[in-house]
């Protein structure tokens, strides 16, 4: 007999009792439903106040705006030398509709590449505006005097934004602020002389800046929006101004947008294993939670209706000091009446947090459903891991007002359809193929929509990874 059965022999006369692991074969284990790490809290979707959408098209009806093209210009890099692409100059509120391609093609082409430095001043106010900057890379701040004489910071430029367009149809245009680097800057520089110089030769260019010279000014008020005549303080028999509210001939309109996917679960599994949790029960659930995710997804990174790519220009910010600080967040808020919410990256709530402690300041939180919430000035800060930090660790932080009724952001969806399971999300028996396979279709349909342009903010390029 070997020295191991000897041991064995020894425990099976010393043992008194059944084993835990025989015990095992005949005990009824407890499980656990199956779990899903992608699953977050979502609160984007369970703040934005939710539409009911007829005929999946939603259109939003605004007073008629006059823009001016405030967009971003973007640029090609090669190596070290950056090209602005030739039909970006029409987001230049002088070249804006101007459609010769060969004409805005010359114009590209005869753009300067500078290279500044971190601190180095571009333009300074007073002097003479003879060229619009292109900012191809880089930050460059405004910069003014205060109402006591001292510096103030007014305003910040990041990569495709553009400045000095004035002076391409002011022959005595000025600079008002200077413009500072606060970055290492690429900037691309068009002068005014070039312009002209070109629109002796080119007929449909000077056609189209005489025009624009000729054109009689618009009245608007401070959003752009046609002018309502109005008359106060008057007394006696003052002629009344008429008036009438003008519309948009050609409102946006919002499509539901879909996210689908198949279930397959084998008949088997269906039949054999349903106990003591039900099989398809549970392949549905965590499909519709997959389903939910993506949902929020889309509603913030969307191309055509995501929050991101849907915000105003004019309503997108830059940090002052890279990090999101609480001066950032009160511009932020400064932007909109009635903010209901922020939506940031954890990450990004962390560098705020630093921020406030650097400054001695303790953020305050809110109750929101039973949840203490982070928030500033009494506005809550909701995380979302749908917001992308990039490769240089900088995100966005969003800011909004919702709801129909404040003309805000809203979310769309269309409920009471068929083999509805949630609002808006269906599950649809598709049949059992040879295979003994049977497969449901599982829909979710969704937008959302901004009703006017304030309603939604952005502070962009925030750094989440700066320590000090």
């Amino acid at each position: 007999m070997s020295v191991g059965e000897e041991v064995q022999n020894e425990q099976a006369s010393s043992q008194q009792s059944l084993g835990t692991a025989a015990a095992r074969n005949l005990a009824t284990t407890t499980k656990s439903a199956p779990q899903m790490q992608e699953i977050t809290s979502r609160w984007l979707l369970r703040m934005l106040p939710w539409v009911q959408v007829q005929g999946g098209t939603y259109r939003v009806n605004r007073r008629l705006s006059y823009s001016v093209g405030d967009g971003r210009v973007t640029f090609v890099q090669t190596g070290d030398r950056v090209t602005v692409i030739p039909a970006e100059l029409g987001e230049l509120p002088a070249l804006r509709d101007f459609g010769d391609e060969e004409v805005l093609a010359e114009l590209a082409r005869r753009c300067e590449q500078r290279e500044i430095a971190a601190g180095q001043v571009i333009a300074a106010s007073g002097e003479s505006a003879d060229r619009v900057f292109l900012l191809a890379h880089g930050k460059v701040e405004k910069v003014g005097t205060g109402p006591y004489g001292d510096e103030a910071v007014l305003g910040v430029h990041a990569d495709g934004a553009y400045f000095g367009d004035h002076s391409l149809i002011e022959g005595d245009a000025v600079w008002e602020y200077t413009a500072r680097a606060v970055t290492a800057c690429t900037v691309l520089t068009l002068r005014r002389a070039d312009v002209l110089n070109l629109a002796e030769r080119a007929d449909s260019l000077r056609a189209h800046l005489a025009g624009l010279l000729n054109i009689p000014h618009q009245r608007t008020n401070k959003y752009g929006e046609a002018e309502i005549d109005l008359s106060a303080g008057h007394v006696g028999e003052a002629v009344v101004p008429h008036t009438f509210v003008d519309y948009e001939s050609a409102p946006r309109e919002y499509e539901l947008s879909v996210a689908q996917t198949v279930l397959k679960v084998h008949s088997r599994v269906a039949d054999l294993y349903n106990q003591p949790m039900n099989q398809t029960e549970q392949q549905l659930r965590l499909t519709v939670e997959a389903l939910r995710e993506r949902q929020e997804h889309e509603l913030i990174n969307n191309r055509e209706f995501g929050l991101l790519n849907n915000c105003d220009y004019d309503q997108r910010l830059q940090p002052h000091d890279g990090v999101p600080s609480p001066d950032d967040m009160d511009e932020l808020l400064s932007r909109r009446r009635g903010s209901k919410l922020f939506l940031a990256h954890p990450r990004a709530i962390a560098a705020f947090g630093r921020e406030c402690s650097r400054r001695g300041l303790v953020p305050e939180s809110v109750e929101v459903g039973g949840h203490h919430v982070p928030a500033w000035r009494g506005v809550p800060i909701f995380p979302s891991n749908k917001i992308p930090v990039t490769d240089a660790r900088t995100t966005s932080i969003i800011c909004m007002r919702t709801g129909e009724a404040e003309q805000g952001v809203i979310g769309l969806q269309q409920t009471g359809i068929p083999d509805e399971i949630e609002p808006s999300l269906s599950v649809r028996f598709m049949g059992i193929d040879e295979q003994a396979i049977i497969s449901y279709l599982v829909t979710a349909y969704y937008s959302a929509a901004v009703l006017v342009p304030d309603a939604l903010g952005v502070l962009e390029n925030v750094e989440v990874s700066r320590w000090r």
